[in-house]
């Protein structure tokens, strides 16, 4: 029995009643109206999507990665920006495809369109839009019980590559094995890398994925290692090696929580980049960005100005000042991210009061059981700790795990509701101390909805 075709509304009537929709969801308290419009618009007018995206002059832009989509999407925002373009862009992060929908709707008559796009709705996304550029930032193990196992995604991500437009500019992460091994060798493409010797680490952590050759399976040997399995890397039995980058951050000076210096080269001359966003994985982002602006046209002095002026999105790394106490919010959601967040906490000379925060809700995974492969115990080396709050939905998954980093008794709160929990680490916190709150997903949304309802910080949807 045939199915039955879909009704379909024309767009004169579904754009206004979708847009409608959104007004509504924030008179009424419900959201920011960053996903119901475009939710209801695909309901109303299926082939809606595909319609907006060819009428936007410039192309589509989609990015996608485990780590760092939001900030990257940020700073090739901005880069975008500083070119003169009206950018559509899904600034809040509503990265499937009602809220690329939801994006393409409000805006009005874009030059250009950059996505964030969830690294699952990759392909039907690419599908959709006929991107101009596809950017793939890097593969960590992630929500297992949504995604499965890295290579899953990787076999999507292959085919998406397989089946893009000649004219398609790919630009990769050349330093992630599994990226690489679907970037390297295809025509149109862009690699970008990191190639400063005084950030390698002497070998890969314990709980780093993607060690294996993509291509045959042996071990991969490490020239040097950046952050989980990213670095410098071959694999001795089949020759597959790390693409030379096109872009390359090849002088880095973390400085802090303040921020960074990074000189990239690039094949259209040097960018100097002040970035005010600290660690390594902000580094990769960095030049991720650069590479994309410079794919689609972007000056090299457009680049190196917007990236400088560029501030976190929201909860990462992001800075808030709460009496006299400064607040730093540092999302982790996954093994490699945490440990790159607690590494960052601990090059601080101050006392350390932490605010650790784990939910598991679907867009957090359900499944906490990554928490055993993150390196808590650093942080309980050397008396490092003031105070230690836990919070969260799995608060006391944290507990039990804090337990067994310590091997024995740990001073420690427990406060899952995600106010009290907030107030316990600021109460904790001397006067013009430092609070460091290292949270998964929904549970930075939670806390920014405390902060929000306090005055402290607006709506996540209106940060830009």
């Amino acid at each position: 029995m045939a199915r039955m075709k879909q009704p379909s509304l024309p767009r004169w009537l579904a754009a206004p009643v979708a847009r409608t929709a959104g007004r509504l969801s924030r008179l009424l308290g419900r959201g920011g109206g960053t996903t119901l419009p475009g939710l209801l618009l695909n309901r109303l007018r299926p082939e809606a999507l595909e319609e907006l995206a060819r009428a936007v002059p410039d192309g589509v832009i989609l990015l996608s990665g485990t780590n760092g989509k939001t900030t990257t999407a940020r700073l090739i925002r901005a880069a975008l920006d500083a070119s003169g373009a009206r950018v559509a862009a899904n600034t809040a992060g509503s990265n499937l495809q009602r809220g690329v929908a939801t994006a393409l709707l409000n805006a009005p008559e874009p030059d250009i369109a950059l996505f964030e796009v969830d690294e699952a709705a990759l392909p039907a996304l690419v599908e959709q839009t006929r991107p101009r550029a596809v950017v793939l930032m890097n593969l960590f193990r992630d929500q297992l019980d949504r995604y499965g196992e890295l290579e899953h995604l990787a076999q999507r991500w292959r085919s998406v590559v397989a089946d893009l437009d000649p004219d398609t500019t790919l630009v990769y992460n050349a330093d992630d094995p599994a990226v690489a091994e679907i970037g390297a060798g295809r025509p149109n493409s862009v690699a970008y890398g990191i190639d400063d010797p005084l950030l390698g680490r002497e070998a890969l952590p314990h709980a780093a994925d993607n060690t294996n050759c993509r291509r045959c399976g042996s071990p991969l040997r490490y020239q040097m290692v950046t952050i989980g399995h990213l670095g410098q890397w071959a694999c001795p039995s089949c020759g597959l090696t790390r693409p030379r980058p096109d872009v390359i951050a090849a002088n880095v000076e973390l400085q802090g929580m303040d921020g960074q210096q990074i000189a990239v080269s690039t094949a259209s001359g040097p960018i100097h980049v002040s970035l005010r966003l600290p660690g390594l994985p902000n580094t990769y982002n960095a030049v991720a960005a650069a590479a994309t602006a410079l794919a689609v046209g972007v000056t090299p002095t457009a680049i190196s100005g917007a990236l400088a002026e560029r501030g976190a999105a929201f909860g990462r790394a992001e800075h808030v000042t709460v009496g006299n106490r400064r607040v730093t919010t540092l999302l982790a959601k996954n093994p490699a991210g945490a440990d790159e967040n607690i590494r960052m906490v601990l090059n601080e000379t101050h006392p350390l009061h932490l605010l650790v925060l784990l939910n598991d809700r679907t867009a957090d995974g359900q499944d906490v059981s990554w928490i055993w492969d993150v390196d808590y115990e650093l942080l309980l080396e050397d008396d490092r700790l003031a105070s230690l709050t836990l919070g969260g939905t799995r608060a006391h998954d944290l507990a039990l795990r804090f337990r067994y980093a310590n091997r024995g008794p740990t001073d420690f709160s427990v406060a899952p509701e995600p106010s009290a929990a907030f107030d316990t680490a600021l109460a904790a916190c001397a006067p013009n101390g430092r609070v460091y709150v290292l949270p998964t997903y929904t549970a930075m949304l939670d806390l920014r909805r405390v902060l929000a309802d306090r005055g402290l910080v607006p709506e996540f949807w209106e940060d830009e």
